[in-house]
């Protein structure tokens, strides 16, 4: 009876220790010193969707303290490529924080961090909290008043990138760290104009190209979600799950529209988003 009992305290003990639960406050603020640093954390594994969401608030909470109240969200994997690299069929979301957001032209340090990477991306902003009600393009739409080419240059930040998984990623922030853009195009205001910029974002060609013209990377908006502004319904459901929305004058990015690729020093890149639009490209330069 004795050597039964032993033997399940074992196995209790290894279950257990192989299911993590959420990042500890330590290993959060340990997480959020290294991404002070730009050194590479430890990777969170075994984590469970709800430990994701977990950790990803501790370490929004320390992040908010050194860098400010948010500027907006972004929604990750909502391409289905980005989801079959990390081995997940879902997006996750993380928050924007004051200076992440550079101009259009910005020259930007190439380790501007632990795991640096670039992307073809979009902004939009919030004009109106409705959008928290969006359950179509149109509805998200009209809740916005620009869309905004955008160069993202996210940070995998952790030891080992391809360990990460989808709870994984919702735990650093979904690697947020600095983006570029570009001109606005304001939303316009008659009915028609509206439906041409929806089939526009549908169908955009997004090529993301270096100085010399050299194709690095290609998508077409349709790649996320079938329509980007898809990535904002699904964001305004995601967030109030967990008691949150998002605010007028606040920025969304929507995902990527081409593999995410480490910056050079030297490299010059830029987006061009044929079919929409108004839309001039947005370029960025690594030193």
């Amino acid at each position: 009876m004795k050597h039964t009992f032993s033997l399940a305290a074992v196995l209790l003990a290894y279950t257990a220790s192989a299911h993590a639960a959420c990042l500890t406050d330590t290993q959060a603020q340990d997480m959020a010193t290294q991404y002070a640093a730009r050194q590479p954390a430890v990777n969170p594994e075994g984590l469970t969707e709800e430990d994701g969401r977990c950790s990803r608030a501790k370490f929004n909470a320390l992040l908010e303290k050194s860098m400010g109240t948010p500027v907006g969200y972004k929604a990750g994997l909502t391409n289905p490529a980005v989801q079959k690299r990390f081995n997940y069929d879902k997006p996750v979301w993380g928050k924007l924080y004051p200076g992440m957001v550079l101009a259009d032209g910005a020259v930007v340090d190439a380790a501007f961090g632990a795991r640096p990477l670039f992307e073809a991306d979009m902004l939009v902003r919030v004009r109106s909290a409705s959008i928290n009600q969006a359950k179509t393009p149109m509805d998200v739409l009209q809740a916005i008043d620009q869309v905004i080419p955008f160069i993202e240059l996210p940070d995998l930040m952790v030891q080992a990138p391809p360990k990460l998984n989808g709870p994984a990623i919702n735990a650093i922030n979904v690697g947020a760290r600095l983006g570029v853009a570009g001109k606005p195009i304001a939303v316009p205001a008659t009915r028609a104009e509206r439906y041409a910029m929806l089939d526009g974002l549908r169908d955009m060609v997004v090529v993301l190209s270096d100085d010399a013209g050299a194709e690095l990377g290609k998508g077409k908006g349709s790649d996320i979600l079938d329509h980007p502004l898809n990535a904002v319904v699904w964001l305004a459901q995601a967030l109030a799950q967990e008691g949150l929305a998002m605010q007028p004058g606040q920025l969304i990015s929507l995902g990527s529209f081409s593999p995410l690729l480490p910056p050079k020093a030297g490299l010059k890149v830029r987006v061009t988003y044929s079919g929409l639009a108004g839309a001039q490209p947005v370029s960025v330069q690594f030193k």
